[in-house]
């Protein structure tokens, strides 16, 4: 994404590398001189919880859980706890087109080595086994978690950054900086302030624009399939797999989400790549404050049309439309 405030101010960008991307801070110079403590202080809210919800990590909390939790329930604090209950509910809420027991799925088809492969069908049916948000059993007396059988995983690959952002933002208002940016990597924004100008990256030019949103106290996701996907036999394979089916999912090009939290956006930027065109459409009439704009294959001369429910015109302005 590409961004720019409305107003000519001094900004001041802090970023760091976190959960194998590269996050920003933005803000005005002039108006926070507390800012870059405050942007610092952000960006290590990044670093500590990536050493919570990384599977890549060892020694990581979802690591334990992921070996012990079918044995017995694991003791959660409250932000990890409130965490995966959202997650449950927003999985509950699309019909499971979002689940952060699906990295199962992922490694099969060998993404998470970046690899990618045909599993065969008994790979895809002993993962599916055990692929299904329903598992989790969550006690919020006891604040537990436990698995309903063994060979469960949770990934959190679906939510982590927009989760991220969501809590360095609240370190920033913490120590009053209330306008900024912050950014985490191409995919996920949260705007602090209004009148914060973001472009859309096209899914099928690498460097150009599809569309610009402005965004006003909120957060942007943006799920697509140009940078991790392979072929085999001439078919396009992408790393974004319907949970429900094992799949991976066909019927869009890319999707962005606006929403109130980083959480949720991205939550629902993976849900409405897996559903498609007329789901997305009836969730975003159901939920006024969701708004998505959507880039799906057809046969014409472009290769793509633009979709897009929940937007006024002062929200979302399409820069390319073939």
């Amino acid at each position: 994404m590409i961004w720019r405030t409305s107003e000519e101010s001094a900004l001041l960008s802090v970023s760091r590398r976190a959960m194998n991307d590269e996050f920003e801070a933005v803000f005005p110079r002039l108006d926070f001189p507390q800012g870059t403590k405050a942007a610092l202080d952000a960006l290590d809210e990044v670093e500590r919880l990536e050493q919570i919800l990384s599977v890549f990590r060892f020694d990581s909390r979802i690591q334990y859980i992921n070996l012990t939790a079918h044995e017995t329930p694991v003791r959660l604090d409250d932000e990890l706890f409130d965490l995966i209950a959202f997650c449950v509910e927003i999985a509950e809420a699309t019909g499971g087109a979002v689940d952060i027991t699906s990295g199962l799925l992922w490694k099969v088809w060998g993404f998470s080595r970046r690899q990618g492969r045909i599993p065969s069908s008994s790979e895809l049916e002993a993962a599916l086994e055990n692929v299904d948000y329903r598992l989790l059993e969550l006690n919020p007396e006891t604040k537990t978690i436990r698995f309903g059988k063994k060979g469960v995983e949770l990934n959190f690959g679906c939510v982590g950054k927009g989760f991220a952002l969501d809590i360095a933002a609240r370190k920033l208002r913490e120590q009053g900086v209330d306008r900024f940016l912050f950014q985490g990597g191409l995919s996920s924004v949260l705007a602090g302030g209004s009148g914060w100008k973001i472009g859309v990256a096209h899914p099928m030019r690498p460097g150009t624009r599809l569309a610009e949103l402005t965004l006003n106290e909120e957060a942007v996701a943006t799920s697509g399939s140009q940078k991790q996907f392979f072929r085999h036999n001439g078919r396009r394979y992408s790393h974004l797999i319907d949970p429900r089916t094992g799949q991976p999912a066909e019927k869009v090009l890319s999707v962005t989400v606006l929403a109130p939290t980083g959480t949720l956006a991205e939550l629902l930027s993976t849900a409405f790549f897996v559903l498609g065109l007329e789901p997305t459409e009836e969730y975003c009439t159901k939920h006024p404050e969701i708004a998505a704009v959507m880039t799906i294959p057809t046969p014409k001369r472009a290769g793509f049309e633009i979709r897009s429910f929940g937007f006024n015109n002062e929200k979302l302005r399409i820069i390319d439309s073939e």
